[in-house]
């Protein structure tokens, strides 16, 4: 999983720390926007913000569990989950989560209306918490995440999770289909990356603001409103740690402007609800992480 740490250069410890990205080929078509296998080694212990997304979580942890909460008080305490599969729905605020000195693991970007065919259940029905996985997929997805470990190389582990995950797309078949209205929305969406208006979104697909906002509640558990402001937040939040890992500082004015956004006070405000931070806090806190590579979780 993608690790944070605080502003400044790094100590010697955490100069002598290894990490490793490696992005899977994207063989499950929409289904899953990306696949990324992460570890790292020698790292400083450090709490984590996983930030909201227009995609779901899934995670296969391969050096033990995932340890998070909803809070910096919850990840630290008693009550924090731990996971080995994690699955995780669409949020509005961000998660928190304990990184040891070393962990290694698969996390999944997976599309919201895929979730009828790999999950069995539509996106709104998965809590907005990391959660265990294992009760959502089953006896399979423990076998696989075992199998997984076994392996050695991160090109095994994604042609074994990728088959595992088609099959199961492949056993519901049409019964895992969604409402083409809201199917259609979405991609209308998504090719202004957040930008459209919601009236012009429901002419497109023929349908009131009320009846298209009611089906992706029914479907996904929020609004297209609210995936709107996920993608524009997400496309903002690339462009952003574009420019950090080149070794410039990011402009906000103008990625605000590119991205849709009123105008620089709306990109801070939108940056202060998705990450608890302002845009240079979160650049601070995540500087490193972002160097690494760390961030490339969403679609290219």
């Amino acid at each position: 999983m993608a690790s944070t740490g605080g502003g400044g250069l790094p100590s010697a410890s955490q100069s002598a720390a290894s990490y490793e990205f490696v992005r899977a080929p994207r063989t499950l078509g929409a289904m899953v926007a990306s696949t990324v296998g992460y570890r790292s080694e020698g790292a400083v212990p450090q709490l984590h913000r996983g930030l909201p997304a227009p995609y779901l979580t899934l995670i296969f942890s391969l050096d033990g569990p995932v340890v998070g909460g909803e809070s910096p008080e919850h990840a630290r305490g008693a009550d924090a989950y731990r996971e080995e599969i994690v699955v995780g729905g669409l949020r509005q605020r961000p998660a928190y989560i304990l990184q040891p000195d070393r962990e290694a693991g698969v996390q999944l970007a997976v599309h919201p209306l895929a979730a009828r065919a790999l999950f069995g259940m539509p996106a709104r029905e998965l809590t907005q918490t990391a959660g265990p996985g294992a009760a959502v997929l089953g006896r399979a997805a423990v076998e696989i995440h075992e199998r997984m470990c076994e392996l050695g190389g991160w090109q095994e582990r994604f042609g074994l999770l990728t088959a595992y995950l088609r099959g199961r797309a492949e056993d519901r078949g049409r019964r895992a289909e969604v409402r083409p209205e809201v199917a259609e929305a979405w991609r209308w969406m998504a090719r202004r990356r957040g930008a459209g208006s919601l009236d012009a979104m429901a002419r497109h697909v023929a349908l009131s603001r009320r009846q298209l906002t009611t089906l992706f509640q029914r479907e996904v558990g929020a609004g297209p409103k609210q995936i709107s402001r996920l993608m524009r937040f997400e496309t903002a939040k690339q462009q952003v740690t574009s420019a950090v890992a080149g070794g410039a500082p990011p402009d906000l004015s103008a990625i605000a402007a590119q991205c849709g956004f009123y105008d620089h006070s709306h990109l801070v405000r939108d940056f202060r609800q998705y990450t608890g931070l302002s845009p240079s806090g979160w650049i601070g806190e995540e500087r490193r992480n972002i160097q690494a590579g760390g961030h490339r979780n969403g679609e290219e």
